[in-house]
């Protein structure tokens, strides 16, 4: 006969047995705790509705408006009138092709214009507008195919007759611009005043625009952007994200600032912007306005921010008033443009102290490129020579240089103080005109005749090829080799960054001599081989750039 199994529970057995009925316990304890809640707040709501008197409770009452500004409000109704909302219009047109394989841009010459920096951080001014600032960058949803694109950005009236200034990325490429006054109603229907342009200036971002008044208009009053500060109380009027007579506050957190982009062509556009940085808070439609100190005078245009989300994150830039004052006087004058002196060199800004120590100059600027038939190549200046001194002056930096030639009249003479194998020298330069001396440039070079037979590379590389034409090969002093003619969009060339005009010196390490060695090369290329193209500035020598990318 079996026995029963009378062994004990074990120790885990009772553990389980122990957590159901603690479990069990607590869910029984906060429902009872539950309910009782539910009903004492049920008693209380219900007293409170029926029994409480308030009877005796004091109505508020508004008191009479007290002036406690800081100042800020005078200076907002004194500038406000003067600040005007700019609508823009712009009719479609294809954009260009973007797209870059692995994110590569194609290295861009040295600056050729004039007393230019050496700008080779890639990127684009007018990228730069577009992703960080707004102004002509901003749509409104209108801009789909066969519509019109609008923007929005601010100005400032400086001339009761109707004279406005603004950021030239404001009414770029616009087919109409309008103008809505701070008095103007708010009129969805009512796009504004129409403008002219008077006046652009595209290296300063700066443009003169006008409208028709019968009666004169308020005006700002403009500073002196010199007395200005690190610390200074600053404003920031326009109209972000579409909401005109915004203002916002802050202070002057830097001066001198630059930012350093080059555009496609190579020349600089930031050569002379120099920002005044606040930490005011600007975004999107704030582009144009003024930025206005504590006197109520205008020390700056707001021109730019910096941002990773299309809004204010503390840094923004004011092209400074001193500037602008020089622009304007002189894009209302006859000719409507701003001439700036040259005097025909390159130079590189960021250098390494060893190379004054080398050179044997504290000062100064060692110049990288003579432009042809310029002044400094009349005068005898070679490349590598140390510039010291102008008029007898020292030459602080690369900046000061710029900021003394550009300033001369076409035509004078200025005496260059340079260093040449340890020796002082002076030399008697003519000041020439900077756009001409780039349009001498650029502007002569022969077009590339077109190809007389199909290229290799049409299909596997989607571009042309043709001889270098004799103009540039007397230039470059580029002894093989051969030229883009076309680049057809969206093909391997175009993903990797060729472009045309670019010449072709090398493929895979091997030399292109001609367009039979290119052909012969490129015949032998096939799918998913590395291709990399070494290619020659046409404007520069000694510019080599290596291009390259896998074949789809």
């Amino acid at each position: 006969m079996d026995t029963p199994n009378n062994t004990p529970p074990t120790l885990l057995e009772r553990i389980r047995s122990r957590r159901l009925a603690t479990t069990f316990t607590l869910l029984a304890t906060l429902s009872v705790g539950i309910l009782a809640g539910s009903v004492l707040t049920r008693k209380v709501s219900g007293k409170e509705q029926s029994s409480v008197n308030s009877s005796d409770a004091r109505p508020l009452i508004v008191p009479s408006p007290v002036a406690l500004s800081n100042g800020f409000s005078q200076i907002v109704k004194q500038v406000g009138p003067a600040v005007v909302n700019i609508n823009t219009e712009e009719l479609p047109k294809p954009a260009a092709k973007q797209r870059r394989r692995g994110g590569q841009r194609l290295p861009q010459p040295n600056n050729p214009n004039g007393d230019d920096d050496n700008q080779q951080t890639p990127g684009d001014m007018q990228d730069f507008f577009n992703r960080f600032f707004g102004g002509q960058g901003g749509d409104d949803g209108d801009g789909g195919a066969g519509g019109e694109r609008r923007a929005l950005g601010s100005g400032f009236i400086v001339d009761g007759r109707g004279y406005i200034i603004t950021n030239n990325h404001v009414v770029d490429k616009a087919d109409k611009i309008y103008v809505r006054l701070s008095s103007d109603p708010d009129d969805a229907g009512d796009p504004g005043r129409a403008a002219t342009v008077i006046g652009v200036d595209k290296d300063t971002d700066i443009a003169v625009i006008k409208i028709d008044t019968k009666e004169p208009l308020p005006t700002v009053k403009l500073g002196n952007s010199d007395g200005a500060q690190v610390g200074d109380w600053v404003l920031a009027i326009g109209s972000p994200f579409s909401l005109s007579k915004t203002v916002t506050a802050g202070i002057i957190s830097a001066k001198n600032r630059s930012i350093e982009e080059a555009s496609a062509n190579g020349v600089s556009q930031t050569q002379f912007q120099r920002f005044i940085q606040t930490d005011a808070a600007i975004n999107p439609g704030n582009s144009g306005g003024p930025l206005v100190d504590m006197a109520g005078q205008v020390v700056g245009m707001n021109t730019a921010i910096y941002t990773q989300s299309m809004g204010s994150q503390g840094v923004g830039f004011a092209m400074p008033a001193n500037i602008i004052a020089s622009v304007y006087n002189m894009l209302i004058g006859p000719e409507h443009k701003v001439v700036r002196g040259s005097i025909g060199i390159q130079f590189q800004t960021a250098q390494s102290s060893a190379v004054g120590r080398v050179y044997g100059f504290t000062n100064g600027v060692i110049v990288g490129v003579v432009t042809p038939n310029g002044g400094a190549a009349k005068a005898g200046l070679q490349a590598g020579d140390v510039l010291v001194s102008i008029d007898g002056r020292n030459i602080k930096d690369g900046d000061d240089l710029v900021n003394d030639i550009s300033a001369r009249h076409v035509g004078s003479t200025v005496k260059i103080g340079y260093m040449r194998d340890g020796k002082q020298n002076t030399a008697n330069v003519v000041i020439g005109d900077r756009a001409k001396t780039y349009a001498d440039i650029t502007g002569q070079q022969d077009e590339p005749a077109a190809p007389q037979e199909a290229d290799a590379g049409e299909g596997k590389l989607g571009i042309t090829v043709a001889a270098i034409p004799p103009a540039i090969v007397a230039k470059t002093g580029i002894k093989g080799g051969v030229i883009i003619t076309n680049v057809r969009p969206g093909s391997f060339a175009d993903e990797i960054g060729l472009g045309k005009s670019a010449i072709i010196t090398a493929i895979n390490r091997k030399p292109v001599t001609d367009e039979a060695s290119y052909r012969a090369i490129v015949s032998t290329l096939k799918s998913k081989d590395d291709v990399v193209f070494v290619i020659q500035s046409p404007t520069q020598k000694n510019l080599n750039s290596y291009v390259g990318g896998t074949l789809p």
